[in-house]
């Protein structure tokens, strides 16, 4: 399995030029444009965002000066919880090293950002104090607010079988817990959230993925699956929620809407949820309470502490409650201060926070950086493309491609069949090629 094998850089491009998901990358390389354009580049985070702009930004200026602040020792393909958490993948299989992900003619400060200044220009870190900058590339990626769940931290994930994936032990702790639902039968429970929270088809590809288990355990008649969402529906692009839909009526989980998690009881196996309505200008909340056997919960989420503390967030709209990062939908800029880029999973922008976004944000987010330095204009656009494999069962993806509109936007070379119903090619790309593209192709600034 290519999961399981050694890829070097190669192959990888090899592998990528036979699927079609990178042609000519060697004519690519040789007509990437360069700029002569200087000053001090900062960028905080290093996560996909954070360390594929320093790739991008090191090959395309001629006298980089580049540095990364990320504190973390190892770097996690984090799409990759959901397989972990469904045994699929092990553990080992979704991280490498920091160290061996990180460009080289990077600087990188090993620590935490506390604070930042976008009038001084400065960024403070826990241990190494201020560090100025002239452009600043803001990459943090975002917070869990587990605390905002009752009953729950980071600490006791797993405890009286409430699960969530949003977390490397976490995922380890959701498949032994499936595995034991699976085999004794019950109640289980799955929701999301009602903040923006990344990968917004993970908690509907657990869910799905322990119906299917249990089918392969042929345990199905001894579990009852319900979904309850905080959103007014199950999903919000259309193209792709018929078939979404269909599915959850074939696989008899009910799908309870503009619910959300208030607390969870771990020792009574309680989870306790609002249903919360507008009817004119009056909001009416109506709390319940629901018993479970197995519990998969999407906590709150916000951009870190320090980019609402800097101001840097908006403060009007949707996005305002999670301090997600100003910038232009289109340039990714910030609207305030234009020495300032912001992309990922941080950015106050109205897509769907993947990493097959950042992946199509990066050049677009370099080369206005770049435009900026030389003092020019900012003129490449990002359409809001996001992608979200939800896995279906073991053997099909329903391969979900949109844009700012919602709009299906098919960018994998899959032409040939149908992409608003589940696909056995769509999960070879899911298990077998996103990850190398992630670690071999996205990190060094090649897709």
């Amino acid at each position: 399995m290519l999961e399981k094998s050694e890829v070097n850089r190669r192959h990888f491009l090899k592998l990528l030029a036979a699927t079609g998901l990178i042609a000519g990358v060697n004519a690519h390389e040789a007509k990437a444009f360069s700029s002569n354009a200087k000053g001090k580049i900062v960028i905080i985070g290093g996560g996909a965002a954070g360390i594929s702009m320093a790739a991008r930004l090191h090959r395309w200026l001629d006298n980089p000066d580049i540095t990364l602040i990320d504190p973390s020792d190892r770097q996690f393909y984090q799409p990759g919880f959901t397989l972990i958490a469904s045994g699929v993948y092990q553990a080992d299989d979704v991280w490498k090293k920091q160290e061996d992900c990180i460009p080289d003619g990077i600087k990188w400060v090993k620590d935490s950002v506390v604070a930042v200044d976008p009038v001084w220009n400065q960024v403070t870190t826990k241990a190494n104090g201020k560090i100025p900058y002239d452009f600043l590339v803001l990459t943090p990626g975002l917070q869990c607010d587990w605390e905002k769940v009752e009953g729950i931290t980071q600490a006791t994930l797993g405890q009286g079988a409430a699960n969530s994936i949003y977390d490397f032990e976490g995922a380890q702790k959701t498949w032994k817990a499936l595995q034991e639902f699976a085999k004794k039968g019950g109640r289980g429970i799955f929701t999301d959230t009602y903040t923006k929270h990344k990968c917004g088809g993970a908690p509907k590809k657990i869910c799905l993925l322990t119906e299917h288990y249990t089918r392969k355990q042929g345990t199905r008649d001894k579990v009852q699956l319900d979904y309850f969402t905080a959103e007014k529906e199950l999903y919000d692009v259309p193209y792709f929620t018929k078939r979404l839909l269909e599915i959850y009526k074939e696989r008899q989980i009910p799908i309870n809407t503009l619910v959300r998690v208030k607390g969870v009881d771990t020792s009574a196996k309680q989870v306790h949820l609002e249903k919360v309505e507008t009817k004119g200008e009056e909001t009416i909340v109506t709390p319940f309470v629901e018993d479970y056997d197995f519990l998969h919960f999407t906590p709150p989420m916000s951009a870190p502490d320090f980019v609402r503390e800097a101001g840097l967030g908006w403060t009007e709209g949707k996005l305002a409650a999670g301090a997600w990062v100003m910038v232009d939908k289109e340039t990714l800029i910030h609207k305030k201060y234009p020495n300032i880029v912001s992309l990922g999973d941080v950015a106050g922008i109205p897509t769907s926070k993947t990493s097959a976004a950042v992946r199509k944000q990066v050049p677009i987010a370099a080369k206005n950086l770049i435009a900026l330095m030389e003092g020019k204009e900012p003129t490449e656009r990002y359409n809001g493309y996001a992608a979200c494999p939800i896995v279906t069962d073991y053997g099909h993806v329903l391969l979900c491609e949109f844009d700012y509109d919602k709009n299906p936007d098919i960018s994998f070379p899959f032409n040939l069949i149908d992409t608003s119903k589940e696909q056995w090619l769509a999960w070879l790309l899911k298990v077998y090629i996103l990850k190398p593209l992630y670690f071999y192709g996205m990190l060094n600034g090649y897709a």
